[in-house]
């Protein structure tokens, strides 16, 4: 179990990946703000406690591999490497930027840590599942390495995800771990009015997964529920993580709108002194 020490410590990175986050997309001057805000605790856990990854040694075999499937949603995984010391923080600021490593969608060729190029939305599970296929035939086992893959909810949508979950539940790869960004928002709209994906647990469990409903801003409920997929024998398990899209800023939380634009340099400001005061107020509690 997280101790509060470390719910503390993670809590403090988190928000300051969510400034990151702010900073590189008024660099940009374009960009998707609400996702990667939402995500910014599940990216703080998995890469601060969860994973097992070597930011020096990027390709070392021991790894667990995170597979991005939304890649629109990046720039919170570019901040939380960078936080961890995949590459310098002062190198954030060049996202989107010709000639950047940081590149709108990921680029697995031009930054060390990036496990897959993404871009078409519904595509990472598969990439998933071949690795985590590929991971056994390797070994001639099951292996002690997880794969991640984090989704989106809007791209369920799309057909090749529920062709990817069927491959993963006949293959009972039990070293996969889907996480889904239940957020309920698309880029044009409310997945509700857009595409209802309810009842999603039953879905999911009839794909012959282990369906685990989570607070996606609750590490302590996370991290459980990641001990509790890591403990299922014979079956894949997916996350279904209920966030709030553009967590941490009162103006962006919960509106479809910001789904696919950059805050301008007034709303920038307005965010990163509501961040700042929140971040001062988990200093002075982890104080206590």
């Amino acid at each position: 179990m997280l101790s509060d020490s470390k719910i503390a410590e993670l809590t403090e990175t988190a928000n300051t990946i969510r400034q990151d986050i702010i900073e590189m997309l008024l660099a940009a001057g374009s960009g998707h703000t609400a996702g990667p805000l939402g995500m910014a605790d599940i990216f703080t856990l998995l890469y601060f406690h969860t994973m097992q990854h070597e930011p020096q040694s990027p390709e070392w075999d021991g790894r667990d591999r995170l597979v991005l499937s939304n890649g629109h949603i990046c720039p919170v995984q570019y901040a939380t490497m960078a936080r961890a010391g995949y590459f310098p923080v002062e190198e954030l600021k060049t996202l989107r930027k010709f000639g950047s490593r940081l590149q709108g969608h990921p680029h697995r060729e031009y930054l060390p840590g990036i496990e897959v190029s993404s871009g078409p939305l519904g595509s990472g599970l598969g990439q998933a599942v071949g690795m985590a296929l590929g991971l056994r035939m390797n070994e001639g086992r099951q292996t002690d390495n997880y794969i991640y893959a984090l989704l989106s909810d809007g791209e369920m949508d799309s057909g090749i995800i529920w062709e990817s979950a069927m491959l993963a539940g006949r293959e009972q790869l039990q070293n996969l771990i889907a996480i889904v960004d239940r957020n309920g928002i698309q880029i044009d709209g409310y997945t509700w009015d857009i595409m209802p994906l309810e009842p999603l647990k039953d879905k999911w469990e009839a794909f012959g997964w282990h369906v685990i409903e989570v607070d996606g801003h609750n590490f302590e409920a996370l991290d459980a529920a990641i001990g509790e997929a890591q403990s299922v024998n014979n079956k894949p398990s997916i996350l279904i993580a209920h966030t709030i899209p553009g967590k941490g800023v009162h103006e962006f939380e919960r509106d479809y709108q910001w789904h696919g634009k950059p805050p301008s340099k007034e709303e920038a400001d307005i965010a990163l002194r509501e961040l700042r005061t929140l971040g001062s107020k988990i200093e002075c509690h982890d104080c206590d």
